[in-house]
């Protein structure tokens, strides 16, 4: 895949006016990213001509906004373009109050960018705004070029169309059991207080997604039981530690809260257990998941498409309670996800070693 991305690169079209720092239409990129930037900008975010976009990037991650930026100006639509380190210093404290401002004044966002370590609050801040004006966001946290040439190529109506299937499922249940080989073992008892709610790629304004998209979620009302994580662990740890394939951590959890987190790699199991235990509810699972993305065929160590891949994840901290009902939160949030389960909705099987039993 390297080499294809070195060859041949598209400049930046026309020069438009931006607010402020990098024009973004100037940066060239890779020509094989275009395939998933039209997905990004025409089937996840549908988005229209007449519509205001905000799109937010980094240094690191500028190429990949330059041919998101492109297909914007091919559709005609007005963006405003910001480049992180142009307005504040890294990591943030706070998302700038300029882009914040952008952001009330936009119908559609994206947010690609390479996180830096405690830059969750900003995060937060950013999608507060999000949720309060109903702005359909992309999230495309940690994107890099694998993932825009692997998930950001799926077929989303497909997807969507399987994590509707399921959805509908799991909203009549009272619980989700998983096992897997490894040794994973869990049961989740579910809140019918608590929403599920489908981030298939196909982004509505009632909930902002991730992307690549693909999974059902909603906040457990208790999980209980072993979990081998085998696949990789979320937020900054991710990129520190990767693909935990060959040196998992085992966690367990009695009555929702995490209780043991065992690893060989003793810095991965100490970083962690910090990390879980930052307020009150970090070691809480605010979020219980079914990953959906059908067109995913491996774990590749970042957890923006390795949550999507089919299978349970889990999160540890804010439960997304302005979306699922639950009444507390956190300040922290970092996913957990593993490889090949089996799955039942109450006493149906739905997953098989890590294939769906439902058709799409």
């Amino acid at each position: 895949m390297s080499n294809s991305l070195d060859q041949s690169r598209i400049p930046a079209s026309r020069e438009i006016r931006e607010k402020r720092g990098t024009l973004l239409n100037q940066v060239s990129f890779s020509p094989e990213y275009l395939p998933g930037a039209y997905n990004a900008v025409n089937v996840c975010l549908r988005i229209q001509p007449s519509e205001q976009v905000c799109v937010i990037t980094d240094r690191a991650t500028m190429e990949i906004a330059a041919a998101l930026v492109a297909e914007l100006e091919r559709l005609g639509a007005p963006y405003h373009a910001w480049v992180l380190e142009d307005v504040a210093a890294r990591p943030l404290k706070d998302m700038p109050r300029e882009i914040l401002d952008d952001l009330e004044n936009s119908q559609v966002s994206i947010f690609a960018v390479k996180v830096q370590t405690n830059e969750l609050r900003s995060r937060i801040q950013m999608t507060d705004v999000v949720n309060r004006k109903k702005i359909r966001h992309a999230h495309m946290v940690n994107i890099n070029p694998q993932i825009m040439l692997e998930g950001m190529r799926a077929d989303f109506a497909r997807v969507d169309r399987l994590s509707q299937k399921v959805v509908e499922m799991v909203r009549k249940a009272s619980k989700v059991r998983a096992t897997t080989a490894a040794g994973t073992d869990l049961t989740a008892d579910l809140n019918p207080n608590y929403r599920w709610l489908k981030t298939s790629g196909i982004i509505s304004p009632e909930k902002w997604g991730n992307l690549p998209g693909g999974e059902i979620f909603t906040t457990p009302g208790e999980v209980n039981g072993t979990f081998v994580i085998d696949g990789v662990v979320g937020d900054y740890l991710c990129a520190k530690f990767g693909d935990l394939k060959e040196n998992p951590l085992t966690i367990r959890m009695k009555g929702n809260r995490l209780t043991e987190a065992h690893s060989e790699n003793r810095e991965l199991e100490d970083d962690f257990w910090k990390y879980t235990h930052t307020d009150e509810n970090s070691d809480r699972v605010g979020e219980f998941a079914i990953g959906t993305n059908i067109d995913l065929k491996e774990v590749i160590g970042e957890i923006l498409q390795d949550e999507k891949y089919p299978g349970i994840h889990i999160a540890f901290g804010n439960p997304y309670g302005a979306h699922t009902g639950a009444e507390w939160d956190s300040t922290t949030h970092i996913d957990v996800v593993g490889r090949k389960f089996n799955i039942w909705v109450d006493d149906e099987q739905i997953m098989r070693d890590g294939k769906f039993l439902v058709e799409a």
